[in-house]
């Protein structure tokens, strides 16, 4: 092979293979993606939800979101509109259930479920479990639009129950943020993209340490062209929770 074309291919493979991250670089960069939402303690936040769906007026959501990560329980609970307010989820023991107080029944759901019918999944509003659930490993560095980003594949662990068994994430480089999220099948189809495009830090007694959370949450759905969820996270509060909260009698109190 001439040694001009040898040069001008150690010019293009030399920056990529430098930029490589091993098993070990991968593996903390999923760590520290965990780490910085870790809250160690509990959570409540206001979030609201628009979904758009082609051929339908936009809905506007309202819910508590309340979380307690040491003991893995979370809560959600409707408040708008109107005809959604007291329906809830609860998620106890690797368990999720719905509650209607409608009918006053409780239903057994799964991590696939679409929370209030919109394109948002329970694992959205809740910390970040990547090294938990996901092995990782590194496709490339490049950018997204003005962002140097490492672009991982996870590809979920044996066991483990997810909403999406395989995701493509897309971390800043700075600051360990997630901004672009492809989540598929098994067969590889691409069911969810999910755009962070804004993130805030809190300081978190319980850590004694800030904590991240995306304030913006705009997710696509590639099967249902045309259908999206935009979500925003508000008044984010990390004081202790009443002892009771994460309990069915708890959430069933709230619709009388």
């Amino acid at each position: 092979m001439p040694l001009a074309v040898l040069a001008a291919l150690a010019l293009l493979l030399g920056p990529a293979a430098a930029s490589a991250l091993d098993a070990a670089g991968t593996a903390r960069v999923v760590k520290e993606v965990d780490d910085r939402q870790r809250n160690q303690g509990d959570w409540k936040a206001l979030c609201y939800m628009e979904q758009k769906e082609k051929d339908k007026t936009d809905v506007i959501y309202e819910l508590l979101v309340f979380r307690r990560d040491q003991d893995d329980k979370q809560m959600f609970l409707f408040t708008k509109p109107k005809a959604e307010a007291g329906k809830g989820y609860l998620r106890i023991e690797k368990n999720l259930w719905l509650y209607d107080p409608a009918t006053g029944r409780w239903e057994r759901r799964t991590e696939r479920e679409r929370i209030g019918g919109t394109d948002t999944r329970r694992g959205d509003l809740d910390e970040s479990k990547l090294v938990e659930e996901y092995d990782a490993k590194w496709e490339a560095d490049e950018k997204l639009g003005v962002y140097s980003v490492h672009r991982l594949m996870l590809s979920v662990k044996p066991g483990v129950d997810v909403a999406f068994p395989v995701v493509r994430l897309w971390v800043d480089q700075q600051t360990s943020n997630v901004l672009k999220r492809q989540e598929l099948a098994l067969s590889g189809r691409l069911m969810r993209t999910v755009y962070q495009p804004r993130w805030r830090k809190i300081f978190s007694p319980s850590k004694n340490a800030e904590v991240w959370y995306p304030e913006e949450i705009r997710i696509f759905d590639e099967i249902e062209k045309g259908n999206s969820t935009l979500i925003l996270i508000k008044d984010i509060d990390l004081r202790a929770l009443e002892a009771n909260l994460f309990t069915k009698a708890w959430l069933e109190s709230r619709s009388r």
